[in-house]
């Protein structure tokens, strides 16, 4: 029997791989589908309808539903609160992250005891932080509260000679503000847990990115006559510039679906003041029970993540080195 032609051989060795690449990722593409596309697609529809959850009865009303929701003044001051919350959360995170783990980079004593420290917050659970830090806040009896009226009791305590100085009656009259019951405290109350709570994680990947910098670089940084900034801006940095991005896109798309801390702290108020996207989309759909509103926040919230991602990759990448 004669053997088979070549062009025949490789036909089917090309069927044989083609079949056990479709066995191999088979598996994950049903994943894919059934807990990402499909509830994708079937968001898509719930925007689209008027329904309430319950009903038998889904009414069709095409695009009214994102002419209410988009409308709105709540949502105006939902996308607002959402940029407020994102930005400053993104770039204190990346800001004290960096300055901490350029610290604790150096050979210091205890330092993988901080290390440890400062992780600890990342692992727990956002709600029982948000309790913790719910006692913190407390404008009577919170740890916070007794150090910054102690700074207002000690000013008061000064000479009659002092007192006229701006700095010291200002001190003088301090006292701790209602963090989350106060609609100009609640956001920043919601950053500093925020904060405290990723900051570990920040650290933790600026360190892994300070190892696998080459050291000669800092040695011909240092033959040249480079002194410490310099160093820190033409090798530390550039050589830090995929680990950023990485945390620049990761951060920003956390800070868009966080929720359990504004759920336990402030239940997005008070007045709204800290009502965000992932939030007003639990109180369209779990709250108030309304399929097509909370689908549309949900759309937004798809589209911005998309845009913001599309953006970094398209704009930021360009500045990151590999190299």
């Amino acid at each position: 029997m004669s053997a088979l032609p070549v062009s025949r051989r490789a036909s089917a060795r090309e069927w044989r791989e083609r079949l056990l690449f479709l066995l191999l990722i088979g598996p994950n593409m049903l994943l894919l589908a059934a807990f990402t596309f499909w509830p994708m697609i079937y968001n898509a529809y719930l925007s689209t309808i008027s329904w309430n959850f319950l009903s038998p009865i889904r009414r069709f009303v095409g695009l009214r539903n994102y002419e209410t929701v988009l409308t709105s003044d709540i949502f105006r001051i939902v996308l607002i609160n959402t940029a407020v919350f994102t930005v400053v959360s993104v770039a204190v995170t990346m800001a004290l992250g960096l300055g901490l783990a350029l610290l604790l980079n150096q050979p210091l004593r205890w330092r993988n005891g901080a290390r440890a420290v400062l992780f600890t917050p990342t692992v727990l659970s956002g709600a029982a932080i948000a309790i913790i830090w719910i006692y913190m806040f407390d404008p009577r009896f919170g740890p916070l509260a007794q150090i910054i009226n102690w700074f207002g009791s000690l000013a008061q305590l000064l000479p009659a000679r002092f007192s006229e100085y701006g700095p010291v009656e200002w001190l003088a009259s301090v006292r701790s503000p209602e963090w989350l019951s106060d609609p100009n405290w609640a956001m920043s109350a919601l950053i500093i847990v925020y904060v405290w709570k990723n900051l570990g994680y920040a650290v933790v990947i600026y360190l892994a990115g300070l190892q696998t910098i080459d050291r000669t670089l800092y040695e011909a940084a240092r033959i040249d006559g480079a002194g410490a900034w310099a160093q820190f801006w033409h090798v530390t940095l550039p050589g830090l510039s995929p680990i950023m991005f990485f945390l620049l896109v990761t951060s920003v798309l956390a800070c868009f679906q966080a929720f359990d801390i504004i759920r336990v702290m402030t239940d997005g108020g008070p007045v709204n003041a800290t009502n965000m996207l992932v939030y007003h989309l639990y109180e369209r759909g779990f709250v108030q029970s309304q399929a097509g509103p909370a689908g549309v926040v949900a759309m937004v919230m798809f589209v911005l993540m998309l845009i913001l991602t599309v953006l970094q990759l398209r704009f930021i990448e360009r500045r990151v080195h590999y190299s």
